[in-house]
């Protein structure tokens, strides 16, 4: 497989592009936003539009005019979906839900694929979301360890 390496303000609307198209992309994750779940630099992440979304997904959304972020889903209002990313300890976005482009389905960390819709991962991410009171400590021990 061939890799090209873009700028997030050129590549992230052509994947949305590509995922309005009912295609499957995968891209390399940037950033420590959703450790530890997604490491950035090293994890790739396979996206896929979906009809709906829940809580607890993973996605790639446009939070204003050519500015995405690939965060877990916190809630959802009618037309509005509040986001957060797993590696942050505090600061949310909002977006409507037709600025949502995508769902990670897999995250391939060290070559393996882990299904982000497994019992497993979704136990991981809910128990993640309750320790937020004291991610802070939780990811300074990861990031010494790692």
């Amino acid at each position: 497989m061939r890799s090209v390496i873009l700028s997030n303000e050129i590549m992230l609307p052509e994947v949305a592009k590509i995922l309005s198209e009912g295609t499957q992309v995968t891209i390399r994750a940037k950033g420590n936003s959703m450790l530890p779940f997604i490491v950035g630099g090293q994890d790739s992440v396979v996206l896929e539009r979906k009809k709906s979304y829940a809580v607890g997904d993973i996605v790639l959304a446009e939070i204003s005019p050519k500015l995405f972020v690939l965060h877990r889903i916190l809630k959802i209002d009618d037309a509005q979906v509040t986001l957060m990313g797993d590696g942050n300890i505090s600061g949310m976005e909002k977006c409507r839900k037709e600025n949502i482009c995508g769902r990670a389905i897999s995250i391939i960390h060290k070559g393996k694929q882990i299904d982000c819709n497994s019992k497993r991962a979704r136990r991981k991410a809910r128990l993640w979301r309750i320790l937020l009171p004291g991610r802070r400590y939780l990811l300074a021990i990861y990031r010494r360890i790692v």
